[in-house]
This record gives C-alpha cells, structure tokens and sequence, in this order.
C-alpha cells in the first residue's frame, strides 16, 4: 500500500513517514542564526531569528525545537507568549497572523546541545574528542535551532559562530566575515540557496585549512564519458573542462594531511566528471571536512562533505564515498525530496555515480558493478518497494543499490543519448527545487518519447527483483 499523508496541522507536516517533524501554516523564508559556542563545557547561547510567510491564518506558530532553556521570544519584535512541550514549541503572538503575511520570530536560547535520539540512532549536534559537529540526517535539526524540519521546507540562512580562537569553524555556506576580539573569533557564512533543515551544518575543531583545485584537462580511462560521447573529444584522448573551476577547500586534522592528499587527489576530477554529467556545480564552493574522530559513515551537508578519520588512509579506499557524497550536492541538496517517501531519488542516484566514476578513473566498468550487486540484492528478502520503502526502512541497503540498478536497467531500457541527456535536464530542470518520483517517471518518459510505465512498476513498485538487462 503506498503511503498517505496525514492533513498537515499546525503541529504537523503531514510527511506520510514523519508527521512529526515539520509544522504547517507557514513557509520559511530566512533563518538567522547567532551562536556562541564555548567547547570545554559543550555550552551554546544562540538567538535565532526566523523569517516566514503564513500561509493560513495562525493564531500560534509551532517549530521543532529540542531541550534548551528559552530566555525570550518575540513576534515582529513584541514579546509572545510561548510553551515548549516535548520536541516542540508553540509561539502565540499579541495577534493572529493573516494568511499571506510575512512575519518574524525571534528565540533566545541556551543550554547543552546534544543530539535528538531516533530509530537510526542520535543524530544532530554532537560533541567530538575536542569540537563539535552537526548530522542532521534526517531529523537531527532541532538539535542546535528552531525550525521548520522538513525538507520540503527549503530556506536561505545566515549563521555566526563565534568560539575560540584555536577552532576553525565550517559552516554550510559561503565565509562572508571573520574577525578575532582577545581570545575568540567570529565567523559569518551566508547560505543564500535554498536549503533543508537537515542539510545546514555546524563543525567545529583544530583543523587545518586545505585549498583543493579543480583540473582543466584530464587523461579519460579509455571508457566513460569519452565513449559514451558526452565530452569534447581530441586525438590525445584529453577533454577540455567546459566549467568554471568550483572553489574547492578543505579542513583537516593536521596528522591526517598526507594520507589526506593521497585519498583526495582526484576531487578536481571528481567535480569536472560530475558537472560534465549533471551540468555546472549547483554551488559557490565545496567543502570537505575530515574530523579527528571516527565516524560510522559520512555526512551529507549542503556544499560540504564530511567523514571520520577512519575513512582517511592514504590508499583511496573510501574512494566511492568521496564520490557519492559529491554527488549528493545534485541529488539530495539541491534537488531535494518533497518528502521522504522519494529517497531513492538521493540515494540511487549518488550510488549509480559512484559506479560510474569506478569506471571512468579505470576500475569496475558500472556494468560490472551492477551486475555484482544484482546477485546481492536478489539473494536478499523480496519485501521493499523502494518507491515506498517505509520509515523503517528508508535507508536500507536496498535503497541505494537497487536505486542505482533501477537507473542502469533504464539506461539499458532508452539508451545512452536518452539516459545522460535525461540527467542533465533533471538536475539543471529541477535546480534548487523538491523533487518527487513521479516527476522523474514523466521525464524519463518525455526523453524516451513512450510511456514507461510498465518498467517503472517493475523496478519501483514491485518487491521482487525483475531480470537485470544484458545479464
């Protein structure tokens, strides 16, 4: 049975997997976030100010907001009234808001932030050996501001953060200021892209600053793009970059730095081979951080990428995952899922890049790879649509791979032209937007020329896994 959302309340989001999160009756349009960190004590004093559009009639306004205590609130400036209950908290201005009006909502707060628990685990603001982080996925937001924690809910942002003065400080957006005043310094990042929740994210540590450079020409593998003739061939085998170079750095732990080179030598290459794929960079820049601690899998933020150090060793053996977090900048971050029910549309398609990068830097051609993780998934439990996976299994295994097989038995199904061009034109169609998969079935359909609907409910709607083309 495909899943129903609930109405969207005030309380509410009507999300059909986590109603619980997210809240209706309005749209942000701009968060501004004012942090003061202290490191030793995990101790944050923050105001948050929130600018949003009604969208109905409200006489109280409700965010996702975890345990802090709350010292002020104002509505338009003049002080509110407010309740926090649980994960949440209801702000009822002097009077209602009409629908279509802008207005402001302004929370000072302070406490110890911690991540919010969930059936994947803690996940938001979490204190490293000696720093902070933030992941977010898919519900950890709260943890460190109010909000609005959907992700269809895609805002602008503003972020200071000021700490001391050892401590670099990486946050989701473009550095705009930095100043030093005795022993702290404040950092200024403005994300004016729209934005999930989920994707905005705070680190914090004694890293080194790393500038990391793209590459206007490089040797193809001899398979790839050159051949499936997407690129600018010459005789040498070389193709010239039709993009800017995207402004590339990078933070890390000073101990890490050489393995650091070693592991992330191709980034240029990476982002060039992306682009010529998925057209220009949706961002300004893209930034990689590697935290002093280990860390179970990395985490995707907008713009920026972060992983353990046990995923830094000097031999690319976390290559792929270098790779799929840059992907995600496409597929995920700018174009973000209406609602979670449409993950496979950030997780396949980051999977499916990876096995089409292993075959452009000259490893397992992405035929190979899928045929490998065919044999896997089909020895596994027919029980998961992954058009619908369900909460529980949001991110399952099978999400990902079986997402990257349904995109490579379509490339078999209307053909190379047809299948990279479709690419394209549904990240640059969609740049910045929400996504969903019955958007990207009619798409595939206009680039087909013919109706798919027969093969989309075999590999999205269907448990079973059916034959894999050319096996």
């Amino acid at each position: 049975m495909i899943s129903k959302a609930p109405a969207p309340g005030a309380d509410t989001s009507g999300d059909p997997y986590l109603p619980a999160h997210g809240n209706g009756g309005y749209r942000v349009r701009h968060y501004d976030l004012n942090l003061d960190y202290k490191v030793a004590p995990n101790r944050l004093s923050a105001s948050a100010v929130i600018t949003a559009e009604a969208t109905q009639a409200l006489s109280r306004v409700s965010f996702d907001f975890a345990d802090f205590r709350i010292n002020r609130v104002l509505v338009d400036g003049k002080p509110a009234k407010y309740l926090k209950r649980g994960a949440k908290l209801h702000v009822k201005p002097v009077k209602s808001i009409p629908a279509g009006t802008g207005f402001t909502v302004e929370v000072h707060y302070v406490g110890n932030p911690r991540p919010v628990g969930s059936r994947w685990g803690d996940v938001g603001w979490d204190e490293l050996t000696d720093g902070a982080l933030v992941a977010s996925q898919p519900v950890g937001a709260p943890s460190w501001f109010p909000c609005n924690d959907h992700p269809s809910d895609k805002a602008a942002y503003r972020v200071s953060v000021t700490t001391a003065s050892p401590y670099l400080v990486a946050v989701t957006g473009t550095l705009v200021e930095r100043s030093t005043a005795a022993s702290t310094t404040k950092w200024v990042y403005e994300r004016r892209e729209p934005t999930a929740t989920y994707l905005m994210s705070v680190q914090i540590g004694r890293y080194d600053e790393v500038e990391l450079t793209g590459r206007g020409w490089f040797p193809h593998s001899g398979v790839g793009l050159r051949r499936l003739s997407l690129g600018i061939g010459r005789a040498s085998g070389q193709v010239e970059s039709v993009f800017e170079t995207v402004p590339q750095r990078a933070a890390v732990p000073p101990r890490l730095r050489r393995a650091f080179d070693r592991d992330f030598g191709r980034q240029g290459r990476m982002m060039e081979f992306l682009q010529r794929l998925f057209g220009a960079y949706p961002f300004a820049e893209y930034v990689i951080v590697v935290t002093d601690d280990d860390l179970d899998d990395p985490i995707e933020a907008q713009g920026m990428a972060i992983f353990g150090a046990n995923h830094v060793d000097g031999r690319r053996t976390h290559e792929r995952l270098v790779l799929h977090e840059l992907a995600h900048q496409w597929f995920g971050n700018s174009l973000t899922v209406a609602d979670w029910r449409h993950i496979w549309l950030n997780e396949g398609f980051a999977t499916y890049a990876e096995w089409l990068w292993s075959e452009e830097s000259g490893g397992q051609s992405a035929s190979a790879l899928a045929r490998g993780w065919y044999t896997r998934i089909k020895a596994k439990p027919a029980d998961v649509r992954i058009a619908d996976p369900g909460v529980s299994r949001m991110f399952d295994e099978r999400v990902y791979k079986r997402g990257g097989l349904t995109l490579h038995a379509l490339r078999a199904e209307i053909g190379d032209p047809a299948f990279f061009a479709l690419l394209k034109s549904w990240a640059e169609e969609h740049r910045h937007g929400l996504v969903t998969t019955e958007a990207f079935v009619a798409a595939a359909e206009a680039h087909a020329g013919r109706s798919l609907g027969a093969f989309f409910t075999r590999w999205l709607d269907t448990p079973a896994l059916p034959p894999l083309p050319g096996t």
